[in-house]
């Protein structure tokens, strides 16, 4: 620590440059777009001052509406599809077990893969005339279950939400894993020795044992969920009729489809606002959570 203080000057010389070029090229375009919300630009011409007028704009667009509902529908399904399994799976490999190794890798290769590479694999694997998924049911004489999943509004949402919790549930598995393992194995043996069960170690031991990374993992999904756009895009740019389109993809339309680079600022600092209730929010249930808990124990 003593020699940290001591050569302050040199790691703040050699933080500069990447905390200058993140000022420059991250930090500020994110506080010009919100400055942007309060005008009606198309992107060339001189900003002209609205006030509230894209907000309330926004706020009445029943298009907008779908999209948040949308939204919401992927942070649910990410957070009780992803973390359960991630833990379930985190449990499963923590044990020793022959291949495990090559289970987490296998359960993390969808996370490290390009997300425009899994939403055109996907696209594929579910076209409804060339799809390996319709002429796999078809080979099966399953024919009546072929849809046309990506392009019946009934279906596009759900099936979007399989393939988000499939792309990332990888991750949530590893941070897991690695909080479960960080866990002394004399707390398991010695609650065995006293008679508990498997599910009773893991709901009384375990889970809050590790309930700092679980809580960490549910924010990363919250915050995940709320972002998610280049998978959708990939697969349905929204559609059909607007049945998967998210924020993310509202806002892209708004500034690059129409030019309206103002509302689209708008649209951006409504996500953020929304994204940081959500995720304070979930902390402070989640605390609770904890704090109920250790209070049961007593």
């Amino acid at each position: 620590m003593d020699s940290i203080f001591k050569n302050r000057k040199y790691i703040a010389l050699g933080l500069a440059p990447a905390m200058i070029i993140y000022l420059v090229f991250v930090l500020y375009p994110i506080v010009r777009s919100f400055f942007y919300g309060f005008y009606d630009w198309n992107g060339l011409s001189k900003p002209v001052y609205v006030g509230l007028s894209n907000f309330a704009a926004i706020l009445s667009d029943k298009v907008f509406w779908k999209s948040f509902w949308n939204n919401i529908y992927i942070v649910v399904v990410s957070v009780f599809g992803q973390i359960p399994l991630g833990l379930i799976l985190a449990v499963i490999l923590n044990r020793k077990m022959r291949g495990a190794m090559a289970f987490r890798f296998f359960f993390f290769m969808p996370m490290i893969l390009s997300t425009v590479v899994v939403g055109l694999l996907w696209s594929t694997i579910l076209n409804s005339q060339v799809g390996i998924l319709n002429a796999l049911l078809k080979a099966l004489a399953l024919g009546g279950l072929a849809q046309n999943w990506l392009g019946d509004p009934r279906f596009a949402m759900p099936v979007v939400g399989f393939i988000v919790v499939w792309q990332f549930f990888g991750l949530y598995m590893v941070i897991l894993l690695a909080a479960l393992q960080s866990i002394p194995k004399e707390i398991h043996e010695s609650a065995a020795l006293d008679g508990a069960g498997e599910l009773t170690k893991l709901t009384r031991i375990t889970v809050p044992m590790i309930w700092g990374a679980i809580t960490a993992s549910v924010v990363l999904c919250i915050a995940g969920g709320m972002r998610t756009f280049d998978l959708v895009f990939t697969m349905t740019q929204g559609g059909p009729a607007h049945a998967t389109e998210l924020m993310a993809i509202y806002m892209y339309n708004k500034t690059f489809d129409v030019y309206k680079y103002g509302y689209g600022s708008a649209v951006s600092l409504v996500i953020f606002a929304i994204s940081f209730a959500f995720i304070l929010s979930s902390r402070a249930l989640m605390g609770k959570a904890s704090s109920e808990g250790k209070g049961g124990e007593a």
